[in-house]
């Protein structure tokens, strides 16, 4: 699919140009606009709101934790699978929707609670951001890879990873759980950067699909499609070690193995945890939950356990019992203190699969650009660093983990100047005690469409997802085009986004957003996409 533009933002893409000979600044903004904070420190780095004082502090909180342990801090991100941004107590679920989850609560209450932070609308594209600090429109990673489906170019052959470069800078490196980025050699999480690697390299569905009957007839019960799906079905628990051939632990051949998935790979990130802390080497670990991206099916112990009883609400449970466990881990070893703790989700839930999904107080949910899809709970815990009970609206977008673990490490020089990064460096959001965002704004894409952008407290739609059935966001959606007036909606006011005002109340914010999407469709024409082969022939 070739990328696709309003005949508006060519306008505005001309204009900006223009603006350049006109005496404007090169990312097309007037000159003294106050509303345009950013700059831009070099052509491939996304441009970042200067906070030098917030900077200096976090400096100095930094040197004074590296002389008292003698290394660098730890990196903990733990990604849960599909949950809703209203799913967790701290963001008005827990046991208000029949799921408690106190220890992702003490998480939020003991640090920084994100409200605007931002992933992509599906799993593949999010962990692709996270680790590549870029669009997925960039990579070309723009949408989940499919049952048997293999890219035909290998997307990581030119990309680096977080992992990759904070390895390069000294750090034991690991990824635990659900990959999904890629199952061909040449693209396995210890293949493109981890020095460790245990979990799944596809997602949960792919295997309850030749295993479970009662929700898959049509495979299970047919012997001949059967044979034929499990020969392209990925139904195996793998581990891998940077520059050794990955070796099989486990097939998934009943609902029991499926259900005891996450607690191997907890298993895992607790000894990869003990064993950095016994070295005394700095970690990175990405903790990627199978669950609760259907189906879920509760582990030993879990069934009914959550007040609702349902399969989804046991999973988030035993997803905040493994979050308390790691955490304990982390205090038992003495890391705790030294140790940034990121908790967030890839998307928002799926409604599709009503019931056994999650909830969001927004429009929409996994695989739309509406709030409901894309904006997910996030919560930055480091006890002693980041100040307890702190709240913020401030912008965070999951590819800002990149730059923001690098500069922990003290490692951005690692980055290429050949590839263009989206992420902005957020350590002094996350660590000053009144730490303000350094992002203006978050480009929201659904594979190569640009459909919207969130500035401040303002959402503004370019294209739009049309849900012709209740809860079938992803089943029996369209994307419509926005008339001459781009929707706008007044998140504050309208966080369901049910009514635009934009033509009658935003006027005089279209000449800044407008301005701003120029200058970011101008950084495709130094840095192109790459096209992996992801499209889909419409």
């Amino acid at each position: 699919m070739k990328f696709m533009l309003c005949s508006r933002l060519i306008a505005v893409l001309a204009l900006s140009l223009c603006c350049v000979v006109a005496g404007f600044a090169a990312d097309g903004k007037p000159a003294g606009n106050p509303f345009l904070q950013t700059v831009r420190v070099a052509p491939n780095l996304e441009p970042a709101i200067p906070h030098p004082e917030q900077d200096a502090e976090v400096r100095a909180k930094l040197e004074r934790i590296k002389a008292k342990t003698g290394r660098a801090p730890n990196i903990l991100i733990l990604l849960v699978d599909d949950m809703g941004y209203g799913d967790p107590g701290a963001f008005g679920g827990g046991a208000a929707i029949g799921a408690p989850t106190p220890n992702i609560d003490a998480l939020a209450s003991g640090g920084l609670k994100l409200t605007s932070t931002y992933a992509q609308p599906t799993c593949t594209p999010t962990r692709a951001a996270i680790n590549t600090g870029r669009l997925p429109t960039r990579s070309g990673l723009t949408r989940p890879i499919l049952t048997g489906e293999n890219p035909k170019v290998n997307p990581w052959a030119d990309e680096a990873t977080a992992a990759g470069l904070l390895s390069e800078a000294g750090y034991r490196t690991g990824m635990a759980g659900k990959w999904h980025l890629g199952e061909a050699i040449g693209t396995q999480p210890h293949q493109v950067g981890y020095d460790e690697y245990f979990g799944i390299l596809s997602v949960v569905s792919e295997m309850s699909q030749v295993i479970d009957g009662h929700l898959y007839p049509e495979i299970v019960n047919k012997a001949e499609r059967l044979a034929k799906v499990k020969q392209i079905a990925s139904t195996l628990v793998t581990r891998g070690l940077r520059g050794q051939p990955t070796e099989v632990v486990k097939k998934m051949a009943s609902i029991d193995d499926l259900s005891r998935m996450d607690q191997m790979f907890a298993d895992w990130s607790d000894g990869f945890i003990r064993r950095s802390a016994k070295d005394k080497k700095p970690f990175y670990l990405v903790h990627a939950f199978s669950k609760v991206h259907n189906d879920n099916y509760p582990a030993p112990g879990y069934a009914g356990k959550s007040p609702a009883g349902l399969p989804y609400k046991d999973a988030v449970v035993e997803v905040d019992d493994i979050v308390g466990r790691l955490i304990s881990t982390l205090k038992e070893t003495g890391q705790l203190e030294n140790t940034l703790v990121f908790f967030t989700s890839d998307n928002g839930a799926n409604e599709d699969t009503w019931p056994d999904t999650g909830f969001q107080p927004f429009r929409g949910g996994k695989g739309t650009t509406w709030e409901g899809g894309v904006r997910v709970p996030g919560i930055a815990y480091w006890p002693g660093t980041i100040k307890a009970g702190r709240t913020s609206d401030g912008l965070f977008d999951l590819t800002d983990l990149f730059n923001t673990s690098l500069a922990l490490a003290s490692a951005q020089e690692k980055i290429a100047p050949t590839r263009y990064i989206d992420g902005v460096n957020q350590t002094g959001f996350l660590l000053g005690d009144n730490g303000e965002s350094a992002r203006q704004a978050v480009f929201m894409y659904s594979e190569n469409n640009l459909m919207a952008m969130r500035w401040q407290e303002f959402k503004i739609h370019m294209r739009v997802f049309n849900t012709a059935e209740t809860r079938q966001n992803i089943d029996a959606s369209t994307i419509a085009v926005t008339g001459m007036s781009p929707w706008v909606f007044n998140l504050y006011a309208d966080p369901k986004e049910q009514r635009s005002s934009g033509h009658r109340y935003f006027e005089w914010g279209f000449p800044v957003v407008l301005s701003m999407m120029g200058a970011h469709v101008a950084t495709f024409a130094q840095f192109s996409r790459k096209d992996i082969g992801l499209s889909v022939a419409r």
